[in-house]
């Protein structure tokens, strides 16, 4: 996963982290929570009638320089451009989201960082309910409360790995993927159907997630919705306040 003009640095100050990086688990744990706090997971684009570029140079442009944010292959694409700068071992992985109520195609990407004998789940784009840290691919059937949320890592018959959230005190199903890699061309399809499928949510509603230290920001079409140490807040965005709001709260310009 590689752009010409990917700069580290340029990554670190989009990002805000300020450490001495290494290839070990709490530079891989601040890296993504940095990221997190920082570019939002948006498809503004795709509401905009445009198909999501896969170019890598582009998606730099976009959320580094321009200071924009993205979906799944744009947020996780950048993040793989540090890991690789960084020398850290990955693989890209696609994931089947499982919170339909039909079965649907892998069209989420998410990373497998292989570290120390240990391989970690990393995922900067699944909105919501996201992961905000690392996950041990082998803490199996084990609670693990991240901030104010709480995730699980279950497996699914031999080769399958299903990550579950905690909603409303039961455990909702997230997305469930393999190990088997995936190279970058292969996400085209799938992108290109999230940019343009009439079923994709990103093409029938806006959607802008902002994850912070003690919660998160959700735009969902015109609510918007705030959780701040486990206490939620709604209220309806205008029309007329929308770019406000974008700007404002996510630092996004339209």
């Amino acid at each position: 996963m590689q752009a010409t003009n990917f700069k580290l640095q340029d990554y670190f100050n989009r990002i805000g982290y300020v450490g001495q990086p290494d290839t070990n688990i709490e530079t891989l744990r601040a890296l993504m929570r940095c990221q997190l706090f920082s570019v939002p997971f948006e498809n503004l684009d795709v509401q905009a009638g445009k198909v999501v570029s896969m170019v890598p140079e582009e998606i730099v442009e976009k959320v580094i320089y321009r200071q924009r944010g993205g979906y799944c292959y744009e947020v996780n694409g950048v993040f793989a451009m540090a890991l690789q700068a960084l020398g850290f071992r990955f693989q890209l992985v696609a994931a089947r989201p499982m919170f339909y109520p039909v079965r649907r195609p892998k069209t989420h990407m998410a990373i497998v960082v292989h570290l120390e004998q240990q391989a970690w789940l990393c995922d900067l784009g699944f909105g919501s309910y996201g992961i905000r840290a690392p996950l041990a691919l082998n803490r199996l059937d084990t609670e693990t409360m991240q901030d104010h949320d709480c995730f699980m890592l279950r497996t699914q018959g031999e080769r399958e790995f299903l990550v579950q959230a905690r909603v409303d005190e039961g455990w909702q199903n997230q997305f469930a993927f393999d190990l088997h890699p995936w190279e970058w061309i292969d996400f085209y399809p799938a992108n290109f159907m999230n940019s343009t499928h009439p079923e994709a949510i990103f093409v029938q509603r806006l959607l802008v997630v902002l994850h912070q230290p003690a919660g998160r920001m959700i735009l969902f079409g015109d609510t918007l919705k705030t959780i701040t140490d486990g206490v939620v807040t709604k209220r309806i965005i205008p029309k007329s306040e929308r770019s406000d709001t974008l700007k404002t709260l996510f630092g996004l310009s339209t």
